[in-house]
């Protein structure tokens, strides 16, 4: 049996407790920095964690219709357009120009007098050309912001966000020419183009514009895009030809989203052809904003009425309906969808995000804020609609 000085002992047992305290003080050193590294850091992954498993809960909106100024009449027209702009409802008849507040109430009317009027609302401002003809205007709540008759004939125009105009005109030499104005209708950039222009997108705070044009290739007509900035002539991308002819373009940071008649195509930055759908039915309705698209398919024959969401990072979402589908918009990251007897909204991962029953005969709808405002042949109704 081994023999052990008795401060052998002591200086053992004084080693074993100064590493049990050294490991204890590293340990406890580790856990503040990880302590302190997570506080100054909390902004970054605190929201994340509070995300993970939240459900959201569908909301039910309970479709009563606004009384008080609503039902807007509609009674100087066969037909109307009806749109919303920052802080009011646009109705545009075959004569007139009137501008309502959201609870109804008139602000002004104008007569326009163009022939085949067509309006574009976005922000606070109102474009009304004359589609075929030469003029076209710019209008707010209290006047007329500039007005232009124009040399050849518009195929058809928009307005920006920031109040500037692009109007695309036939032409006796080219096949159509681009002309953009800015928010005073001062004219900025001309472009003479070969092949027919079918739509325009503003970018980048209106510094310049994505294109899309129609052509024949192989027998069939395709669209393609491209991307010019109104301080250049030449184009900074252009895209090949996507088979489809082409309805609706939205440039946005990743590129171009194409809504075609048949199909659904997205372009990146570069130019490239990234993806295109094709529907297997009858085209009904279709919106893009920000680099998502939605669009409304209809099949008579076999009874399947279904909505296609795409997102420009994700594998087109396809939603299942038991009645038609009669209108589409998107809006602030959320595609709203009317059918026969609802308004439902859907987030661009195919949830249902919200919904609300309507019990009359519609035959579109505009959105703004909390608010659908839903169209018939000869009214407008307005329902609450928290989304």
């Amino acid at each position: 049996m081994p023999m052990y000085e008795t401060d052998d002992i002591v200086e053992q047992k004084k080693r074993a407790k100064r590493k049990k305290n050294f490991i204890r003080f590293i340990a406890v050193t580790v856990l503040l920095t990880l302590a302190g590294t997570a506080y100054v850091t909390h902004e970054m992954w605190l929201p994340k964690l509070r995300g993970l498993g939240k459900q959201y809960t569908t909301i039910v909106n309970d479709g009563r219709l606004a009384s008080g100024n609503f039902p807007i009449e509609i009674n100087d027209s066969e037909s109307f357009q009806l749109d919303c702009s920052k802080n009011s409802i646009c109705v545009l008849s075959d004569a007139s120009i009137y501008l309502y507040s959201k609870e109804g109430g008139l602000i002004k009317r104008r007569q326009h007098a163009y022939t085949n009027a067509v309006m574009d609302a976005v922000e606070d401002k109102v474009l009304i050309y004359e589609s075929g003809g030469t003029r076209f205007s710019v209008e707010d709540r209290s006047d007329i912001v500039y007005s232009k008759k124009l040399t050849e004939s518009i195929m058809f125009a928009r307005l920006s966000p920031e109040g500037y105009t692009a109007v695309v005109t036939t032409s006796a030499d080219y096949d159509c020419e681009i002309l953009v104005f800015d928010r005073d209708g001062k004219e900025i950039y001309k472009r003479q183009c070969v092949e027919r222009v079918n739509d325009i997108s503003f970018v980048n705070e209106s510094e310049g514009c994505v294109i899309s044009y129609i052509y024949a290739e192989n027998g069939s007509l395709v669209t393609s895009v491209q991307e010019t900035l109104f301080t250049e002539s030449s184009e900074k991308w252009k895209s090949p030809g996507l088979d489809t002819l082409g309805i609706q373009t939205n440039g946005y940071s990743g590129g171009a989203a194409v809504i075609g008649i048949d199909a659904c195509g997205y372009v990146d930055k570069s130019g490239n052809i990234r993806s295109i759908y094709h529907y297997d039915g009858e085209f009904a309705g279709g919106d893009c904003e920000d680099g998502k698209s939605a669009v409304i398919i209809n099949s008579a024959d076999t009874r399947k009425y279904k909505a296609v969401l795409f997102s420009d990072d994700k594998a087109p979402i396809e939603l299942n309906f038991e009645t038609p589908l009669v209108d589409v918009t998107v809006q602030d990251g959320l595609a709203f969808i009317m059918t026969e007897n609802s308004v439902e909204a859907y987030d661009f991962d195919g949830g249902l995000r919200s919904t609300a029953q309507i019990r009359d005969s519609y035959t579109g709808f505009a959105r703004t804020d909390g608010y659908i405002f839903l169209k018939s042949y000869d009214k407008i109704d307005r329902i609450n609609y928290e989304s």
